[in-house]
């Protein structure tokens, strides 16, 4: 099996791997998106995002929450590829997808000791920022970089 599907688990796996980690003395970072079409303002978003702390969590949307999220012509790629992508890549240490709209349930099980979201959120309207303040954790923001963005690239492939 290669090392990146390895990186993709269920909830209850990601639970004891990230308690696992945290035991050990690791900080644990986590953020969450859809990761339709991986570019730059992604890659970038996310090493900052690691550079955090010592492990990285994604909570990736499912196909089902990204169509609702996005709309019925997203994703883009299915589930499994966005996954595979994202796990691919040295700074990402886990991807667990959740199908709620949000990742509520994902952080309240995983309690990481940090959240992070894009510069586009309050830290205090992030989804889950109450659950990890209260056991100790920290919420960051992070800035993109500008002009990236899926709905771009989507709009501009359309164009041509």
């Amino acid at each position: 099996m290669e090392e990146s599907v390895r990186k993709i688990v269920a909830l209850p796996d990601a639970r004891i791997i990230v308690k696992e980690w945290q035991q050990e003395g690791n900080l644990v970072v986590f953020t969450n998106g859809c990761f339709d079409l991986i570019h730059l303002g992604h890659v970038d978003y996310l090493e900052k995002a690691r550079m955090l702390g010592d492990k990285l969590v994604i909570g990736l949307n499912s196909d089902d929450s990204v169509s609702r999220f996005k709309g019925p012509e997203r994703p883009l790629q299915d589930q499994n590829s966005r996954a595979r992508v994202l796990a691919a890549m040295q700074f990402v240490d886990l991807v667990v997808f959740f199908n709620e709209d949000t990742p509520f349930i994902l952080i309240s099980e995983l309690v990481p000791n940090i959240l992070v979201k894009g510069s586009d959120y309050l830290a205090d309207n992030i989804v889950g920022a109450d659950v990890v303040k209260r056991n100790g954790g920290v919420v960051k923001t992070i800035d993109f970089v500008p002009g990236y963005s899926t709905t771009r690239i989507v709009e501009k492939i359309k164009r041509t």
